[in-house]
This record gives structure tokens, sequence and C-alpha cells, in this order.
């Protein structure tokens, strides 16, 4: 009967190594596959980089035609450079979908493992309380009966003991099991909100790219390629501009005699200039204009593209369709689309309650009013819309901002006065 209990025994433990030794090989081969998925995330991570070089040359070339004067041909080579830099950042960010979704296809096989791991370490726990509960109903004569002499009761008790110990340490391990199940889990969802974020924008880079080719397009239709015909769009556009905000700051008065405000803001106790309070709006940016009285505002004179008022903001580029971000944490209190501004986004920042506004954007983030941001949340992308002359986000910041309708085409409005310089903030 004792030949037979110990044969059992060593059956047993034989089975247990087996099976150990079998989880272990799969185990090592999901490794190895890990690894070589590893090694291509790696590989699409190097060619990121090289792709990346090759944008940063473009931005340069725009940056470089940006500061020549105005012809068409510069423009021309400017929206082909665009161009050629968004279809740049469209690989990119195919590379980056693919990057994501091998690493989400990693982390899953973690998590199934880890599921594994817990259900054979909760199998084994089960399996060692039960034994403990059997050897503990057992009466010590029962106990000293069952072994041929002392020797054996002796090494039972010390095995009781150290089935003791490996119940403690399985425990242990469970515990620690489950905190890397639930690690995993929080990684799979950030890196399926990566995924997620960068299939919009490729959506969006494919739709600027289309935008970009369009315009160049026009422009080519519109002039026949002739410097003569550029320069006199040129002039039509800084017209009708003109036009637009002598309107625009007649509206203004009427609006604040009448106290016609949808929406009134008014920032209070500004701190000293130079407090670092925001950050820029986009990366990679150059200023194509200023705040104030720039060599393009003309100021105090009727004919100036703002009707005589200074720019109120300044004017940054990155190239069509990049991304907006917000420059500090707060409320969007309005958006919408005017001949002016095209594509606008207002944003209330506390506690100092000022406002910036993002404008000319080729599309909107869409994030509703009364949503709050973060800073450095996308809030939009890169455009031309509303007068514009070429792609650019332009960035007001206000110490007081209204918004008011205009009655003769029921676009929403917003004030052009009582900017500050953004550059006293960022």
């Amino acid at each position: 009967m004792k030949n037979c209990n110990l044969k059992s025994k060593f059956f047993n433990f034989e089975l247990f190594f087996c099976v150990l030794i079998f989880a272990f090989c799969i185990l090592s081969t999901l490794g190895v596959y890990a690894q070589t998925d590893d090694e291509r995330i790696a590989e699409l991570q190097n060619e990121i980089e090289r792709l990346e070089q090759r944008a940063e040359l473009y931005r340069q070339n725009i940056a470089g035609e940006h500061a020549k004067a105005d012809s068409l041909n510069k423009e021309i080579s400017i929206l082909q450079n665009q161009i050629n830099n968004l279809k740049t950042q469209i690989n990119i960010t195919a590379k980056k979908i693919d990057s994501a979704s091998l690493e989400i296809n990693n982390v899953t096989d973690e998590i199934y493992t880890t599921q594994g791991r817990i259900e054979y370490k909760k199998s084994a726990i089960g399996e060692l309380l039960l034994e403990l509960y059997r050897q503990d109903r057992e009466s010590l004569l029962v106990a000293v009966m069952k072994n041929a002499n002392i020797s054996d009761f002796l090494n039972r008790i010390q095995q009781t003991a150290n089935m003791g110990g490996s119940l403690l340490t399985l425990v242990g391990d469970l515990r620690d099991t489950k905190d890397a199940y639930e690690n995993h889990k929080f990684t799979l969802e950030g890196q399926k909100n990566k995924l997620e974020n960068l299939n919009h924008q490729q959506v969006v880079q494919k739709s600027s790219l289309d935008g970009t080719q369009q315009e160049k397009d026009n422009l080519l239709k519109i002039t026949k390629g002739k410097e003569a015909e550029y320069k006199k769009l040129l002039e039509e556009v800084e017209i009708k501009q003109s036009l637009f905000f002598t309107e625009m700051k007649e509206l203004e008065t009427k609006i604040i005699q009448g106290g016609l405000y949808i929406l009134r803001v008014e920032a209070k106790d500004l701190p000293k200039k130079g407090t670092k309070l925001f950050q820029w709006p986009e990366d990679d940016y150059r200023i194509t204009q200023g705040y104030g009285c720039t060599s393009y505002a003309r100021c105090g004179s009727r004919r100036g593209p703002y009707g005589g008022a200074i720019h109120n903001g300044i004017d940054m580029a990155s190239g069509y369709g990049s991304p907006i971000k917000v420059i500090g944490d707060g409320e969007v209190i309005a958006n919408g689309t005017n001949d002016g501004w095209g594509n606008w986004v207002a944003v209330k920042h506390s506690p100092y309650d000022l406002v910036s506004v993002y404008g000319h954007m080729s599309a909107f983030e869409f994030v509703r009013v009364g949503t709050f941001v973060k800073a450095r949340d996308i809030i939009g992308y890169e455009g031309t819309t509303g007068f514009s002359t070429g792609s650019h986000v332009h960035l007001g910041i206000y110490k007081e901002f209204f918004t008011y309708i205009n009655e003769k085409n029921s676009q929403l409005y917003f004030n052009y006065n009582n900017t500050i310089n953004p550059r006293d903030y960022l």
C-alpha cells in the first residue's frame, strides 16, 4: 500500500513536471513571436525617423520660400512643398499605424498569456489548499500510523511546511500576475486610443492633401500661370479684406452701443508681461506676421488690409493640415465659420479669463462649446479659409472678447479690437 502511494506521488510529480515543461515551451514560443514583432516595430521606428528628416527638409524649403518676395513662382513652390510634405506625413502616419497595430497584438498576446498564468496559479493554489485541508483533518495518531518510521513522519511534517510556504509564494505571485494583467489592459486601452487618433489624423492629412492640390490647381487656373494675374489676385483679396475689417469695426461700434452681445468675457488682474501662461499652438512653426503695426498692416491707411488697424494677433505656419493645439487649459466658449476668419474657435483660460482665438483653420477638431480642453489638445488643423493669402493659423489673445450676429449674412462674428500681443504670455 505504501509503495502504491509512493508510486502515485512520483506519477503526479512527473505529470506536473511534464505540464510545466510544456507550458514553458509554449511561453518560449510566444516570446519568439513577440521578439519578431519588436524587431518590426524598431524597423518601423527607423523608417519614421528617416521620413521625419525628409519632412523637415520640406518645411525648411517652405520657410525659405516665405522669406522671398511675393510672386506666383514663390506661391506655387510653397504649395508644391506643402504637397510633398503632406505626402510624407501621410506615409509617416501609415508607419505609426502599423507600429501601433503590432504593439496592440503584442499586448493582446501578453494579456492572453497572463490570463493563462493566472488560471494556472489559481488552480495550483486550490490544489495546495485542498491537500493542506486533508492533512489538517488527519489526527496525529493516524498521521503517525501512515508512516513506517519516525523519519517518514518528520519528512511529511516538513513537506506540509513546504506546501504552506509554496502557498504563500503562489498567492504573492498571483497578486503580481493580476497587477501585470491590469497594467497590460491599461496599456492596450492606450494603444487603441493611439491607433484611433492616428487613423483620424491620416483622414485629415489626406483631406489636407486634396485641399492643397486643389488650391494649387485653382491658382494656376485663375492666374493662367502669369505673374501679372497673380498680383491682380493678391490686390483683389487685399481690397476685400480691407472692406471686411472696415465693415466689421462699424458693426462692433453698433454692438457695443446697443449691448447686443451674444457672449462677452472680460479679463481681470492680468499678470505682468513676460509671465509664461501659454504654449505655442503649433510645432515646427515659423512666424509669417507679427503683432501690431506690421509692414503688411499699413496702420492708419484705410486701404490697408485691416482697414487701417493693427494686426491683432500673430500669424504662424507649420504646413497645411498641421495640428493646431490649445495654448493652455480652458473652456471652448465659441466657434464658427465666417467670411473673414474662416473656421475659428475661441477658448477662455482661467484664472485671468483671457480668450485665445484660432482662425483660418482648414478643419475643426469637433469640440463642442462648453467642453473643457487641456493645453496641447488638438483643436483644429492649419488652413487658409476666410480672407487668407496662404496656409497659416491666426492666433489672437483677447482681454475683452464678445460675439455677435452679422445680420447681413447671419454669420457669427467676434470683435477685432481689445487684443494683446500673444508674445507677452507665450
